[in-house]
């Protein structure tokens, strides 16, 4: 029995997991033809959904394609177990399950039903990969890049191949094949038109250098920005936040009682790069461990919240997430606190 088509890609690496995701599905289109394609999220779709979808044939395509994100949600017994079972009767199964997390393993039981070939952790590049990374891809598009813009546009940009296509391909529009970049382009170009999103807002938050006031007004306007774009929904600002925070409960957990952590226990975490670890030392200052605790508490009872009361409840409810974030250190207020 040939392998069952089912993947495990993990780590916080979304460039790279992107093209291995888009490898497979050309894979999948050559061998059957048309492919129905579908993208579901582990905090919003049931399990025994997906899997009866898969079980069930398409009525317009000859094989499914389906990726679910946040797999590392997947905790339940049952939905563990039907799972399990359905990868060890896919082998003869044209359909494909992708189980994606930025995270860099899923529930052990998953795993081990799944081929090694198939399973693959992207971890981020090295600091001193980076620079190489941007010059080359620069480079591969007709362009030039001087070494201080490269290091700006580092310290500016998500650590990942994916956000940093995205933003170095803005250069590519505003200026001609053959062109130099330089640091006052992309001040210009990547400071004035910077899309926010949940990591930002995260840094916003995480800002130790201005006061509780100045971090509340800074992360609404964030957030305003956010819900104007097209990543506006509140089940991915509050998957982001909710990555953030568990990346800095880690952070307390390789620190704690003083011990240092190698850089390779800190790269297993998906702790790894100078960016990283200085966005979680800020952080650290301002929520300890139990303070991290009951903000993932908060998000976990928002995201709750807002799905039991639809759409009309997302903006107040966001709203009040950052607040209690901010001022409360993840406490929700007291219903007739003035």
């Amino acid at each position: 029995m040939a392998d069952p088509e089912v993947y495990i890609f993990t780590g916080p690496e979304i460039g790279d997991k992107n093209d291995a995701v888009s490898a497979i599905r050309q894979a999948s289109e050559k061998k059957n033809g048309s492919i129905d394609f579908y993208r579901y999220y582990a905090s919003e779709t049931r399990v025994a959904d997906i899997v009866s979808q898969l079980q069930n044939a398409s009525l317009f395509s000859s094989a499914l394609f389906i990726i679910l994100k946040n797999a590392e949600l997947i905790k339940l017994k049952n939905d563990i177990e039907l799972i399990v079972q359905y990868i060890k009767n896919a082998g003869n199964s044209p359909n494909v399950l992708i189980l994606e997390s930025d995270e860099n393993n899923i529930e052990k039981k998953i795993e081990a039903a799944v081929p090694s070939s198939h399973k693959k952790i992207f971890w981020e590049l090295f600091d001193n990969q980076k620079p190489q990374w941007v010059r080359n891809y620069f480079k591969k598009n007709g362009f030039s890049v001087s070494e201080d813009a490269i290091e700006l546009i580092l310290d500016m940009v998500e650590n990942n191949t994916e956000t940093l296509k995205n933003e170095c391909s803005r250069f590519f529009y505003c200026f001609e094949k053959g062109y130099a970049v330089t640091v006052d382009d992309v001040d210009k170009i990547l400071s004035h038109n910077r899309e926010e999103n949940a990591f930002t807002l995260f840094e916003a938050l995480a800002d130790a250098s201005k006061s509780p006031k100045e971090r509340l007004e800074t992360s609404l306007s964030i957030l305003q920005k956010i819900r104007m774009s097209r990543d506006s929904g509140s089940v991915a600002i509050i998957a982001g936040l909710s990555y953030c925070f568990r990346s800095l409960r880690t952070y307390h957990s390789l620190y704690a009682g003083g011990k240092t952590p190698t850089d390779g226990q800190l790269r297993a975490a998906g702790l790894g790069g100078k960016k990283n670890l200085s966005r979680y030392s800020k952080a650290a200052k301002i929520w300890g461990p139990g303070t991290t605790a009951s903000v993932l508490s908060l998000l976990a009872y928002t995201d709750m919240s807002i799905r039991e009361g639809g759409s009309g409840i997302e903006d107040t409810s966001l709203i009040m997430l950052i607040y209690c974030i901010v001022i409360k250190n993840g406490l929700y207020p007291s219903l007739y606190e003035s």
